[in-house]
């Protein structure tokens, strides 16, 4: 087995190195109609971090360079600013790669090569039918996707709706963020749990919301 890249080992704040993909779409309901409810596709945009496995989900309403733009954006402001951006150009990604003029060489969108420039960002491509170098976030998607999918099992009879598709991935990001990077620990003298939730908030488990009135 060949050495992690070193941006899987770093120190760097969490989402400093970032893996990325784009994965969907579905259908949700975009607004009723005199003959019923025209639907419309999301994408969603997931962004993991290289050294502690946390995951940050972005919902796009299409393939084109304003709403990735958009989703980096959002992205940016709520994580921080990102040294390197790493994805490649397989089967998830390629209806994206052709709306964002991306190949096998790299990205030839001005509009995203600026922003990134403005923004000390770099992005670069993996090579070529290598898709295990992406496995660290592949494997992530998968996650996603498993548990999105019991989600919408469970909620079958409701209409998927772009509100509930964003509310539904941020608690799959929860999810997946509470899951422990560690070995757990049978002894009660240590009940902490390490988990990339608790590197990101520096909080413990999930406590019941505080009895009384803000």
């Amino acid at each position: 087995m060949a050495d992690l890249p070193k941006d899987r080992l770093c120190s760097d704040p969490p989402f400093t190195y970032v893996g990325l993909d784009v994965f969907g779409p579905w259908l949700v309901t975009a607004r009723k109609t005199r003959g019923g409810q025209a639907e419309a596709k999301r994408w969603a945009v997931i962004f993991a971090c290289m050294s502690i496995r946390a995951i940050h989900i972005e919902v796009i309403e299409s393939m084109d360079t304003s709403s990735f733009i958009n989703a980096l954006r959002r992205f940016f402001a709520i994580r921080g600013a990102v040294k390197l951006l790493r994805s490649d150009c397989g089967t998830n990604f390629v209806s994206a790669c052709k709306e964002l003029q991306i190949d096998k060489k790299g990205c030839h969108n001005r509009n995203i090569d600026t922003y990134l420039q403005d923004n000390g960002c770099q992005w670069q491509f993996n090579p070529p039918h290598a898709s295990h170098m992406a496995g660290s976030w592949e494997r992530m998607i998968g996650v996603a996707r498993r548990i999105l999918d019991a989600m919408l099992l469970q909620h079958w009879h409701a209409k998927l709706t772009h509100e509930v598709l964003i509310t539904f991935m941020a608690e799959v990001t929860a999810i997946v963020n509470a899951w422990p990077l560690t070995t757990v620990s049978t002894d009660p003298e240590h009940p902490v749990i390490l988990t990339p939730a608790t590197l990101l908030t520096q909080k413990y488990g999930m406590p019941p919301v505080p009895p009384g009135k803000v």
